[in-house]
């Protein structure tokens, strides 16, 4: 796989994607500042992350968004969080860092890269303190040691699925998109999104069609601004436009992000998406999930192992109305993911390479490279 990636990068003329001048975090001079999606697209404001509160509430609210996103975010909330320790028990150090990476945890339940990338944090700290002896100053470098590496390889792994997931479109292809797996939902250029973009750096013309993806518009919110500050030609559709707009031909690929792939390769991606997965397969579509290695869950077998989180019924009906748009008391039913079969998947697109059925076979092989 990789000598087909060097191929096609030499065949391109590839160069690295740049750095976007937008992105979901930053780390410098110990301070955590977080992009707040929830003001976008209308605002462009940073918050500084001081604490582990903070940083439950910056997730959970949805201010960091996008499983390696949140995972990124996590890993540096729980480094800011040790970094106020002021003791100088190495053991009293360790067990706080352990009692924060389960408080953090428990903030989101559905996206796997939020628990893969605390407890790694953990396992660097106590494997590294089982063999060396540590100063509390010596176990807060490492945990921010350990943060900085897991953002340096988010970075790589999505310039990679862009070269990848190039390699599967065409110039001037129609895409639909649902959800937000770009720019502000990852590291760099997204998941599903880096093709995208570097496509527009390489001029394929590509034409993109962007869900809204209800309940929380983050395609009309996040996706259409990502790809307008871009100047792809974007044009956003309500979600139930999907079937009208594969069957007037302009979509010749689907392409998503993932929160949790099963073992099976079912995979759990905001709600909405195994409904276009459905349609695509009914017109003749591609379709392609964007799944880092990293989201990749070995442990849980199938997608109804998967435990879809259930968020507020206001989301539905209040959020983003002037006025409330259902009638007062109204019972709702408000799933933030779902978990779209694996026999509906075309691809997986990782930052390993592509990924093709039987996926309970090949994913455990690319998972252990």
């Amino acid at each position: 796989m990789n000598k087909a990636f060097e191929q096609h990068n030499k065949e391109a003329g590839a160069q690295p994607l740049g750095r976007p001048l937008i992105t979901p975090l930053r780390f410098e001079d110990g301070r955590l500042m977080l992009l707040d999606q929830t003001l976008l697209p209308a605002e462009e404001k940073y918050i500084q992350i001081s604490t582990k509160e903070e940083m439950w509430e910056a997730i959970y609210k949805l201010r960091v968004r996008g499983a390696p996103a949140i995972g990124v975010a996590a890993a540096y909330g729980l480094y800011v969080e040790s970094a106020r320790y002021a003791g100088e028990s190495v053991e009293e150090f360790m067990q706080q860092a352990v009692e924060t990476a389960l408080y953090l945890e428990s903030s989101r339940p559905t996206a796997v890269n939020l628990s893969w990338a605390l407890r790694r944090m953990i396992k660097k700290l106590t494997e590294t303190a089982s063999s060396v002896r540590l100063s509390v100053q010596q176990a807060k470098e490492l945990l921010l040691e350990e943060a900085q590496a897991i953002h340096r390889e988010d970075v790589a792994a999505c310039e990679a699925m862009g070269e990848y997931g190039l390699s599967l479109l065409k110039p001037g292809m129609g895409i639909l998109t649902h959800c937000n797996a770009g720019t502000i939902a990852t590291s760099a250029y997204g998941t599903c999104l880096a093709p995208i973009h570097l496509g527009q750096q390489r001029g394929y013309g590509f034409h993109v069609f962007a869900d809204e993806t209800r309940p929380l518009l983050q395609g009309a919110r996040l996706t259409a601004w990502e790809l307008c500050k871009a100047g792809v030609d974007v044009t956003l559709i309500c979600d139930n436009m999907a079937a009208s707009v594969m069957k007037n031909g302009w979509i010749n690929a689907c392409v998503v992000g993932c929160d949790r792939m099963a073992a099976n390769g079912d995979g759990a991606n905001k709600i909405g998406t195994m409904g276009v997965a459905i349609l695509a397969r009914k017109f003749g579509i591609p379709f392609y999930m964007y799944v880092p290695t990293s989201t990749i869950d070995l442990a849980t077998a199938t997608g109804e192992e998967i435990r879809i989180e259930q968020r507020d019924g206001e989301e539905i009906y209040r959020l983003w109305y002037e006025k409330p748009m259902a009638p007062a008391g109204i019972k709702t039913y408000n799933p933030a993911f779902d978990v779209t079969p694996a026999e509906y998947i075309t691809a997986v697109i990782t930052e390993k390479g592509i990924v093709y059925p039987p996926y309970d076979i090949n994913l455990k092989k690319i998972k252990e490279e």
